[in-house]
């Protein structure tokens, strides 16, 4: 596995190629999940060799969305499998990592530790303090999409999703479930 090498190769390839639509789903965004994950995966206190299957579904988790974004996870296990040999992951290790990135789509559903604790990096920022910059982001790209059209709309969706999402791993519930509860209430006052 050379994990720096399919991180040089996937940063440069989504920096040039992203949609620069993608106001939430851009290169900022696969760097904080990867950031995220990496706190979280020493709390948990996974090996280093997970760290680095981890490391590399953070690194990709979004890459579909060079093409699409509806079903950008699938998209996404396909670049998986078409780049990763290349760099040396076997086809176990390959498996591994598209589990993980497939347990990111909504409704997220992980199966393993490590698909746990990639969801809660995907989401960390909902219980952080710059969750209304990052929900902002996500707004502009969904009102390009044509997915919601006005703030009052957006918040209502916040409402329900936040209502909904919990986080899987006893660092990420201990770590962010607070503040996301006080942001859940914040967007509460906002509707009309």
């Amino acid at each position: 596995m050379r994990l720096e090498n399919a991180k040089q190769f996937i940063i440069e390839k989504l920096g040039k190629e992203l949609s620069p639509d993608l106001h939430y789903h851009s290169l900022e965004h696969v760097l904080d999940v990867w950031e995220s994950a990496l706190i979280l995966a020493d709390m948990e206190g996974i090996s280093n060799y997970e760290k680095e299957l981890l490391s590399t579904a953070a690194l990709y988790h979004d890459s579909g969305f060079l093409f699409e974004s509806r079903n950008h996870e699938e998209r996404g296990c396909q670049i998986i499998q078409e780049t990763l040999p290349r760099f040396g992951y076997t086809e176990i290790e390959i498996a591994k990592i598209c589990g993980m990135v497939m347990a990111t789509k909504i409704p997220q559903c992980p199966k393993n530790h490590l698909e746990e604790i990639l969801c809660d990096a995907d989401l960390d920022y909902l219980g952080r303090d710059d969750f209304w910059k990052i929900g902002n982001q996500l707004f502009e790209e969904l009102k390009i999409m044509k997915v919601v059209e006005t703030e009052n709309d957006w918040n209502k969706i916040q409402i329900k999703f936040l209502e909904s999402h919990h986080y899987f791993t006893s660092s990420s519930i201990e770590l962010r479930s607070k503040q996301k509860d006080f942001h859940l209430q914040s967007v509460k006052e906002l509707v009309v």
